[in-house]
């Protein structure tokens, strides 16, 4: 067995598809430099909104054990 039968298929469209396949050898120093940060940006606001579906979840499961 194969680990890609196992996985589900990987998205082949679509803008983070799209984001993954750029070539950063065009890229200056300064752009990558950027393009970084945007993605850590992008990483907190991720992290933010798990954090935040985690908490009403646990909000949710604990208004319905009562």
């Amino acid at each position: 067995m194969d680990v890609d039968d196992i996985l589900p298929p990987r998205k082949t469209s679509g803008p983070l598809a799209e984001l993954i396949r750029e070539d950063l050898d065009r890229l200056s120093r300064d752009e990558v430099l950027a393009r970084i940060a945007t993605l850590e940006a992008e990483i907190a606001r991720c992290r933010t909104r798990l954090e935040s579906a985690t908490a009403l979840r646990s909000a949710a499961d604990e208004l319905f054990r009562k």
